[in-house]
């Protein structure tokens, strides 16, 4: 009886008689042979079907097969360097053949789509290579993200999706009826995180968060992943440490793992390679005096008014892709004006109008992957900045008593698992690196 096996592992079967199960991703028809590639979720293998090397009414199946009909094939595993396929090189000749489903007439085909229509069948979009390719690699920025901070004494504490009032924006909040009480989708983990800090040393939360933006950008989703680490006794120089040891990691381990996926997805990997520790790191102040200097060189007076930035602005896209061009890897930005950061972020010590708050920029115009700080760890400090948003204490009484038993100074950060995958895999949109994307004028499927 032929070995049932995954097409990804079909290199290590040459000669020897197998058995595939998957889907038809395309069917070459050339009369007495039908080539058709079969891809089981693991990888694609051509699949050759010889009229005289096969039952006549299997052959007449495999001649007739559709895009997605399901089927079971057995044959021969041999070499031939011109098979298409991922991982290629090997080809199947079809020995049997089992139709399971004939399907009907697929709706996306090789021609060109538009955007909406792809997104309208995202259920059956996430089949094609291009697709398949960005979630194995979001699959394995998810486990690296987790191998590496349990690997370094992190402790993963889940923390709520509905809570009872904001983490940073009081305006991005989806809010809900709980039991006739307001409430709230969570922005982040973050202000849970702190206690669960205070109970373990070095956490972190890794799940959903919502944020009711009515953005329409490439980097802007309404539902998304996020990683936020958080740690005592850490400064901001600790933060920045940290960060450019596990961002380089995750980035070599997908370099290492899915060179197949990142050849289909067409991605130049040069600027990947170079992301290795010590990352460049400047100040805002110093960020603002690089992004002038820059926009007086610019002659576009339109594109020129978009990157000059008056000193207390926070950066938009044109900001971060410019600072970006002038690294060859992610570059950390530090110190900013407290009056467009989160409440609990540490005041600078002789400069209360900047916060020890750090974003790290990805290249080539990805803009911030991650945002952190210093918390601020003094009771009185927090208690005025939790005054200052004109929300009711009540709702923030259980984060205040985290500095009245054993406050101690603690840092962390949060990191957008859809921008990093859109860096990673060169994706011009945000919408492709999740597998269903919630947007401003999407919720379906």
């Amino acid at each position: 009886m032929a070995t049932i096996i995954n097409i990804r592992d079909i290199a290590r079967y040459e000669g020897q008689e197998v058995t595939l199960r998957g889907w038809v991703y395309n069917r070459t028809d050339k009369g007495k042979l039908q080539f058709i590639q079969l891809r089981d979720g693991t990888g694609i293998a051509q699949c050759v079907a010889f009229r005289k090397e096969m039952a006549e009414a299997e052959f007449e199946i495999a001649s007739k097969l559709t895009q997605e009909s399901s089927i079971i094939v057995t044959g021969a595993v041999r070499k031939d360097d011109r098979a298409p396929g991922i991982p290629g090189g090997y080809e199947l000749g079809i020995k049997s053949l089992q139709l399971i489903q004939m399907a009907d007439e697929y709706p996306i085909t090789p021609k060109e789509h538009g955007v909406e229509f792809l997104m309208d069948n995202r259920h059956l979009w996430l089949r094609s290579s291009r697709q398949w390719a960005i979630l194995r690699v979001r699959a394995t920025i998810v486990r690296e993200i987790r191998n590496w901070l349990d690997d370094h004494g992190y402790l993963l504490v889940d923390t709520p999706i509905i809570t009872p009032a904001a983490g940073e924006d009081t305006t991005t909040l989806f809010s809900i009826d709980y039991f006739g009480e307001p409430a709230f989708l969570a922005q982040t983990g973050q202000l849970y995180n702190e206690a669960n800090m205070a109970a373990f040393g070095k956490v972190y939360c890794f799940g959903p968060t919502f944020r009711a933006e009515k953005s329409k950008t490439r980097r802007h989703l309404m539902e998304f992943w996020m990683l936020e680490p958080e740690m005592a006794f850490f400064s901001l120089e600790d933060l920045m440490e940290m960060e450019e040891q596990f961002i380089s990691h995750i980035v070599q381990t997908v370099l290492e793992k899915h060179q197949p996926e990142l050849k289909i997805l067409e991605r130049d990997t040069s600027r990947l390679e170079n992301v290795l520790p010590p990352f460049p790191r400047i100040s805002y102040d110093e960020a603002v005096e690089r992004l002038n200097k820059r926009a007086a060189e610019i002659k576009d007076p339109e594109y020129r008014a978009q990157v000059e930035i008056e000193w207390g602005t926070d950066f938009g896209s044109p900001h971060e892709t410019e600072l970006t061009q002038m690294f060859d890897k992610p570059v950390f930005v530090y110190n900013f004006p407290s009056v467009f950061k989160a409440f609990y972020m540490q005041p600078v010590e002789g400069r209360p109008e900047v916060c020890r708050s750090v974003d790290l920029l990805a290249p080539e115009g990805y803009g911030e992957i991650t945002g952190g700080s210093e918390r601020i760890w003094d009771q009185a400090l927090l208690e005025k900045r939790v005054a200052q948003m004109g929300i009711g204490r009540e709702a923030y009484a259980w984060y205040l008593d985290l500095r009245r038993f054993g406050s101690v100074p603690h840092a962390g950060f949060g990191l957008g698992l859809e921008r990093t995958v859109a860096w990673i895999c060169g994706l011009p949109h945000i919408r492709e690196t999740i597998p269903y994307a919630r947007m401003l004028n999407r919720k379906y499927p």
